[in-house]
């Protein structure tokens, strides 16, 4: 548990990365996994990391970022992707993340048609299956931060972006996925911004 909290207490949003320093292939791959390992709704996995990696690529993505310099300072930057089709209670994709746990078949069938009254009652009447997905895409990104972290990596989570144009620039086929967060990684240049909560009584009710 102290080593969770230390790592919680050393990440920060890094704002300014040092570009000369790179992260270890190994220790990139571990944070991959952190994402991979995750927890999501109904065990969809809703989510597809996008790893840029060549610097004409990064410029572009750069400009429909702000221009933030994360993007092309860092050692890494992921753009995470929400499933949107391939998790709709008809398709393929989601019936087979249901199958592969092994169940009989009419449990296969009644576990289906809870998922798609859920779908029904509390997803689609309140907002989209683009936002659904995202929320469970942001479960990956926590985990690959705090687990960077671990490691004694920076992170920077980012939601400033043009979304149609981070879309267009890297080719993505908004039927299938859509941009939910952008991350960089990579090692901070210069002392750590203070990091500011409020107080847990502030944030906390029992009831």
């Amino acid at each position: 548990m102290s080593n969770f909290m230390e790592a919680m207490a050393f990440r920060h949003a890094c704002k300014k990365f040092d570009p000369s320093k790179k992260i270890p292939a190994e220790q990139f791959t571990q944070i991959l996994e952190f994402g991979r390992k995750s927890p999501s709704s109904f065990g969809l996995e809703h989510w597809k990391f996008l790893v840029i990696q060549t610097p004409e690529l990064r410029e572009q993505l750069k400009a429909a970022c702000w221009g933030q310099a994360q993007i092309s300072d860092s050692s890494h930057v992921v753009v995470i992707l929400a499933k949107t089709k391939e998790v709709e209670p008809d398709q393929a994709y989601a019936i087979h993340s249901i199958k592969r746990r092994g169940l009989p078949e009419e449990m296969v069938k009644a576990y289906m048609q809870r998922y798609a009254g859920y779908l029904e009652s509390e997803v689609y009447p309140i907002t989209s299956i683009y936002a659904w997905s995202s929320k469970q895409c942001y479960l990956a990104l926590a985990n690959m931060m705090t687990g960077a972290a671990s490691l004694g990596i920076d992170s920077c989570p980012m939601e400033g972006f043009s979304k149609k144009a981070v879309e267009e620039v890297l080719n993505i086929d908004t039927s299938l996925y859509q941009v939910a967060v952008v991350v960089a990684f990579g090692y901070r240049a210069g002392a750590a911004s203070e990091q500011m909560r409020l107080p847990l009584d502030a944030v906390v009710e029992y009831r």
